[in-house]
């Protein structure tokens, strides 16, 4: 389904120009001048998973703040250059960056956070002045301003204008958030306006009522669930059938791994259990795009920002002008999900090699039978030992 591959061009561009310039005080600390133009620039760059692989919840794991400072300098100037490469998000970049900064006590880009749902901000162009929805946990909506959309709601501010449409909501004590519609978005324009698209930005949270809204539909109506929050795909409720709008997943993971001991059910849990329902009430089956891991362009893309990474490290600004691309001969992708991370890292090839952590998803004493990594560490310190070692003797 996913038509990912449309957008690397685009992609390109635009992740040079918010590399740069998130960079480009290169006095701050955490991309300071490393060194003289003329030293060798690094031959090697990484990607690391955050769930499972750096955090379990908000926890470290597998000594995740050593192993990464390790990747700078004495001053906290970063040396080596890494990505966070997670299916995950809610969040914007930077918000992100400043929480991973604080809890692992490192100085992070929002440059070096690449979520799920980044690739959402090149669909700007083609949506920036339509009516859609974004699902999800955390702030969706946030993430889909942040990017550029200008007429964007949550979920939760598009189903508080309809009454009744949760015929369970009596029996959810839990739910005691006070939804208000945003104010740029007037009301009436919420019952005139079709959804032209829907975004889901992160986990949903609430599948149960929403599945019922999903059951309750009728003359092709279809509701869309997901974290305390329906979203009508077909078209407004009580009204005619019309045609489905475009649906976008950040991802399409089936697991991932919390603070739980074991695997916990992730979007594309949700995206099945959505299409299943959708496909027996239509004789159309449902139209979407899948973003995220183990699709080729996320890698592709990964690549091109630790690129962009190399030359403000080096304050070499001939080419940063230039747009003289590093070329590295090794990439290391540093996963817990065989399915996802290590799938992903093999389909794309060249120059990417496999690292899989036993500390998240994955917990198997050999490597994995059917999504096999080029090397099984138990924990992330490990990892970055061994890249190290080869690449630097160090």
């Amino acid at each position: 389904m996913g038509r990912f591959h449309l957008l690397r061009k685009a992609l390109q561009s635009d992740v040079r120009k918010r590399t740069l310039s998130s960079l480009a005080p290169s006095r701050s600390r955490s991309f300071s001048q490393l060194s003289s133009p003329s030293q060798q620039r690094p031959s090697f760059g990484v990607a690391f998973d955050i769930d499972g692989v750096i955090l379990l919840g908000n926890s470290p794991v597998g000594g995740s703040p050593e192993a990464l400072r390790r990747l700078y300098d004495s001053t906290g100037s970063l040396r080596i250059p890494f990505v966070f490469l997670t299916n995950g998000g809610g969040y914007p970049e930077a918000e992100r960056a400043s929480e991973l900064s604080q809890i692992l006590g490192i100085n992070i880009s929002s440059s070096q956070v690449l979520q799920g749902h980044s690739p959402f901000r090149q669909l700007v162009s083609r949506f920036e002045n339509e009516f859609v929805v974004a699902a999800g946990k955390g702030e969706p909506a946030a993430v889909m301003s942040e990017y550029g959309f200008k007429n964007v709601l949550t979920i939760d501010e598009y189903a508080s204008c309809f009454e009744h449409i949760d015929p369970l909501a009596s029996y959810k004590k839990w739910t005691t958030k006070n939804v208000k519609v945003n104010e740029s978005t007037p009301r009436n324009d919420v019952f005139s306006n079709r959804v032209q698209a829907a975004f889901i930005v992160s986990d949903p949270v609430d599948w149960s009522r929403d599945i019922q809204s999903d059951f309750g539909v009728l003359g092709g109506l279809l509701f869309l669930m997901g974290g305390s929050e329906i979203m009508t795909i077909m078209c407004l409720p009580g009204r005619n059938i019309g045609p489905q709008p475009h649906l976008y997943f950040a991802n399409d993971d089936l697991e991932y791994q919390t603070a739980f001991p074991s695997e916990r059910l992730g979007m594309g849990a949700f995206r099945i259990a959505l299409e299943s329902i959708f496909n027996s009430i239509h004789s159309q089956p449902l139209k979407y795009t899948s973003f995220g891991k183990p699709n080729p362009s996320v890698f592709q893309n990964a690549e091109i920002v630790l690129q962009q990474l190399v030359p403000p490290l080096h304050n070499d600004v001939h080419a940063i002008n230039n747009n003289d691309a590093q070329h590295f001969k090794t990439l290391y992708m540093i996963g817990d999900n065989p399915a996802v991370d290590m799938r992903g890292a093999r389909q794309t090839g060249h120059p990417w090699f496999s690292i899989l952590t036993r500390t998240g998803v994955f917990k198997g004493k050999e490597n994995h039978h059917e999504f096999p990594a080029d090397l099984v560490v138990n924990t992330v310190e490990e990892a970055v030992d061994y890249i190290l070692k080869k690449e630097c003797g160090s």
